[in-house]
């Protein structure tokens, strides 16, 4: 009995365009979580699942912190003690949402609004000087209609976008592109501290500085950059008041515990109240109306008061955890710019933390820096974990999964043949 032959060309049409066998036994049904990631969860790598189940308990602990630090004072203010936790709960999901649009989309499309953002930060930031409201003798804010807008740290994830973006082809760009972003730098810190707001100048100097140092720039460049910085910051503390009294306060806050180093006194005394293991959760006494500024700056010593040495100690022990994740995703990153947003954005979340920490414990001069994620306010915590997202975005890209340019596949002789017979 003899088999009819079918023409291979006549069965690749037939076939082409209908699913196999094997591929929709291998087809599962994905949920909705599932298709808003910008890639499997199965195939996420073990630093981005640390990164995101890390962020998402640093949020949480946060808003715990704040409701205690904050409850008695906004019954007492605000009629209502939940006042600032429901704010910050509503700026909280807008800036997951921020967080998930920061992992779902390309680096290189960041990279691309980085620029103009950076301009129209200083274009804000300039807009404070003219029209912001003064708060503790700085303008930092701008108020349209119901929203405080603070720009200077809005601007900083894009701050790092743009450092990566020029630090990355440094020794492949012309001059002019050099002189231009580096003259924007500078123009936005100066205007930061003609606010005056020396922590966030010196925190986006210090970023700088540290994305440029691994870039492998010169170090005979940096070293004098160092010195220029630290000269500006110097001239600024001597220009104004209220800096130099904080820089005098710092040094012996007992000097004068009721009038410069109030703040600094009371931080003090909360933090050595929680002993080794702490009052408890809710059971702080300084921020009954003793402790100042309790839910942005000062809110560390709240919570050192609440949980002790021992809970001290395990929020640094986290923000290490933080910082070697996050080196962990520079080193795997594949292209030199990945690698220096993720170094940017490591620096400044564990960098800030720090330094909100050093504040409240007198190991530096006080600063308006709040703890990323626990203090109150809506623009630090934008700004917080669109840089997480970030983070977490240049952890995916290190899979070659997603992001980057992928090669278009040509055609092969038959393909093309079966095309043009269509």
């Amino acid at each position: 009995m003899s088999r009819k032959r079918v023409n291979p060309t006549r069965r690749s049409r037939r076939s082409e365009g209908r699913p196999t066998v094997e591929a929709e036994q291998g087809r599962e049904p994905r949920n909705v979580l599932q298709r808003t990631l910008p890639l499997d969860w199965s195939l996420w790598p073990a630093e981005a699942r640390l990164l995101l189940s890390l962020t998402a308990i640093w949020s949480l602990a946060g808003l715990l912190v704040l409701g205690s630090a904050s409850w008695w004072v906004a019954a007492r203010e605000m009629g209502e003690g939940a006042y600032y936790l429901k704010r910050q709960l509503i700026w909280m999901l807008a800036s997951w949402g921020l967080l998930a649009a920061a992992i779902s989309t390309d680096l290189r499309r960041w990279m691309k609004w980085a620029g103009p953002a950076v301009w129209i930060g200083c274009l804000l930031v300039a807009a404070t000087l003219v029209f912001g409201s003064t708060v503790n003798g700085a303008s930092r804010w701008l108020v349209i209609g119901p929203v405080q807008i603070q720009p200077s740290e809005l601007v900083k994830p894009f701050v790092v976008l743009q450092a990566a973006n020029l630090f990355a082809h440094w020794k492949r760009s012309a001059i002019d592109q050099k002189l231009l972003w580096l003259g924007s730098f500078a123009t936005l810190i100066l205007l930061i501290l003609k606010q005056p707001n020396l922590s966030t100048a010196a925190l986006t100097g210090l970023l700088l500085w540290l994305m440029a140092f691994s870039a492998g720039l010169r170090l005979r460049t940096l070293f004098g950059t160092a010195l220029a910085g630290a000269s500006l910051g110097i001239t600024s503390i001597f220009f104004n008041e209220y800096q130099r009294l904080r820089v005098i306060s710092f040094v012996d806050p007992w000097k004068d515990p009721q009038g410069d180093g109030y703040q600094l006194v009371q931080s003090l005394l909360a933090i050595g109240s929680g002993g080794i293991f702490g009052q408890g959760f809710g059971l702080s006494t300084q921020k009954l109306q003793y402790l100042p500024i309790q839910s942005t700056d000062f809110i560390f010593a709240v919570y050192a008061e609440e949980f002790g040495f021992i809970g001290s100690v395990m929020l640094l022990v986290f923000l290490m955890l933080v910082a070697f994740l996050g080196l962990r995703v520079a080193l795997r990153c594949r292209s030199n710019t990945a690698r220096l947003i993720a170094i940017g954005c490591t620096t400044l979340l564990i960098g800030q933390s720090l330094m909100n920490l050093a504040v409240a414990s007198g190991s530096m001069p006080t600063t308006g820096l709040p703890l990323p994620m626990v203090s109150y306010g809506g623009n630090s915590l934008l700004s917080s974990l669109l840089v997480a997202g970030l983070l977490i975005r240049c952890s995916l890209e290190s899979t070659s999964l997603v992001g980057g340019r992928r090669p278009r596949r040509r055609r092969a002789p038959e393909d093309r043949h079966l095309a043009s017979t269509r």
